[in-house]
């Protein structure tokens, strides 16, 4: 067995010396850049919610179009480069477009019904509308100023992006996989909710098919009659679909639950309904400006038992779930990098007046809005995911556009 001279031979630069270079740039990176995405190494879809659940919160606790706006880049960037090919991935501009739908219609009220802010700034005068006296506090048309259109643009920027910190979930994390990693006590209901979504589409399908075969043979596919002649052999099948996966759910084991003690079942119902109003009570507390001295604390107490009562409810669960989702350490940092943006925005607006006027710029009088170095600083902090989470493998040639 030979060998050729050069293998044994030591790495010269560019300068001809026998030294090695070493890594060189393009290399390094290569090692920085995250690798593809597979179904090993994917980030669990819970910690894709806690990420845009963290960006909504901090949504929620400013009304500063300059840093609303971040927020909203923040989440479309993160969104364009780890979303996938998959067909729920594409929920993300519904939501955008959602999004701008109640941005205009909350600035549609408040040209129409007016608004509550007083202002100076007359921009219009349209012809008001004479009401009852029950009917006192409520005018339609009248006068439309400045100021109140501000006001509501801010209101509708905030909840339009809430919207979109949703939709930025909802492209990122798979369905199928949150819904296969729901504690045990919460099984069924994933189940039930995954056949719903399961025959979803053959329902739509089965419209379709009915609607083409009845134009083929020249019947009529609309009005009354035709939805009745299409509508009833759809619930047939979906009636037959449902008996059989019925009969093969039960075949294989599914609502069937362990014996347990009757003090499990009252400690189980106790620690989930207290959970759940604790839940309620907290995220109330930290989406609004009154509460953020009760929100947090009560908040951790709730899904603390919360996740007691599952617990608990997930004894009565026999069963095993087949190749379950890890949550890796990538997971832990998408998570707590959207954790860490609502967590610094909260102590920003509570430090002093000054950093609550930076975060709700005034509208009486009205004012130009700055950005605030340091929520700026935090907001950015959510763009950690798309360096962090692996990115989408390629979609096969020929599937989802047309090979060249």
């Amino acid at each position: 067995m030979t060998t050729d001279a050069h293998d044994h031979a030591p790495d010269r630069d560019s300068t001809g010396n026998g030294n090695s270079p070493g890594p060189g740039p393009g290399r390094i990176l290569r090692k920085l850049r995250a690798p593809r995405a597979t179904r090993t190494n994917a980030v669990h879809p819970g910690a894709w919610w806690i990420w845009a659940l963290g960006l909504g919160t901090a949504a929620s606790r400013t009304t500063n179009p300059l840093l609303l706006g971040l927020l909203v880049g923040v989440a479309g960037y993160v969104v364009a480069a780890r979303r996938t090919e998959a067909p729920w991935a594409r929920s993300y501009g519904a939501f955008v477009k959602l999004a701008l739908a109640v941005l205009g219609i909350r600035l549609a009220f408040a040209v129409l019904l007016g608004s509550p802010i007083p202002g100076t700034h007359t921009l219009v005068t349209l012809p008001e509308l004479p009401l009852p006296d029950w009917a006192e506090g409520i005018r339609v048309g009248g006068r439309v100023t400045a100021e109140g259109l501000v006001f509501a643009l801010y209101d509708g920027l905030k909840l339009a992006t809430l919207l979109i910190c949703v939709g930025a979930a909802n492209a990122l994390a798979n369905p199928a996989r949150l819904l296969k990693s729901l504690p045990g006590a919460l099984y069924e209901a994933g189940v039930a909710v995954v056949v719903a979504l399961t025959f979803a589409p053959n329902l739509i399908a089965d419209v379709q098919r009915l609607r083409a075969a009845r134009r083929l043979r020249g019947r009529p596919d609309s009005g009354v009659r035709g939805l009745l002649q299409v509508g009833l052999p759809v619930l047939e099948g979906a009636l037959e679909r449902s008996v059989a996966l019925a009969a093969a759910m039960d075949a294989r084991g599914y609502g069937r639950t362990a014996e347990v003690a009757p003090a499990v079942h009252r400690t189980t119902a106790a620690l989930s309904l207290g959970g759940l109003v604790g839940v309620c009570a907290g995220t109330y507390g930290l989406l609004t400006a009154e509460g953020g001295s009760y929100g947090l604390p009560v908040l951790l107490a709730g899904l603390g038992a919360a996740l007691g009562g599952l617990w608990l409810g997930g004894r009565r669960s026999l069963r095993t779930r087949y190749r379950p989702d890890a949550w890796g350490v990538r997971a832990w940092l998408v998570a707590a990098s959207g954790a860490a943006v609502a967590a610094l925005l909260i102590l920003y607006a509570s430090h002093d007046a000054y950093s609550y006027a930076a975060l709700h710029p005034g509208v009486v009088p009205l004012t130009a809005p700055t950005l605030p170095l340091w929520p700026a600083a935090a907001i950015l902090l959510g763009l950690a995911p798309a360096l962090i989470a692996p990115s989408p493998s390629p979609a096969p040639r020929g599937i989802g556009k047309e090979s060249s």
